[in-house]
């Protein structure tokens, strides 16, 4: 009988290392500048294309071969032996001195994006009511 081993999905792979990250798919879709619907078709791939990799890679902050190698039992070993102190000063408490954004930039972002959408869906809807 042959021991078949199967494949990683990169894609569900990229859906679990982002939902660990606490990333939802619409800032990922926000980070890469497609649409969320984008985002969960890509989650659904079993291959990503090797530019898109790099780009998703890029974002969530991990290696491509974390999303091409993902397992369960690595990521709780490497959650548990974290030790990152880059936001913490030498008393332990959290320091944004060494953080590479803003996080409020990104939520200003965010809100401008939404505010763009709402704007063009009142846009379409008075279209539609005028006609």
């Amino acid at each position: 009988m042959k021991n078949i081993t199967a494949m990683p999905h990169q894609g569900h792979n990229v859906k679990r290392i982002r939902e660990m990250l606490g990333i939802k798919q619409d800032a990922l879709a926000f980070d890469l500048d497609i649409s969320q619907q984008a985002i969960s078709l890509l989650e659904q791939r079993e291959t990503l294309d090797a530019p898109v990799l790099e780009k998703v890679a890029k974002i969530l902050g991990v290696p491509e071969d974390a999303i091409k190698n993902f397992s369960e039992e690595a990521a709780v070993t490497y959650f548990n032996t974290f030790n990152d102190s880059s936001f913490a000063n030498s008393n332990g408490a959290f320091s944004p001195s060494n953080c590479t954004f803003n996080p409020l930039d990104k939520v200003v972002e965010l809100y401008e994006r939404m505010l763009q959408i709402e704007k063009e869906k009142n846009e379409l809807l008075q279209k539609l009511l005028d006609k």
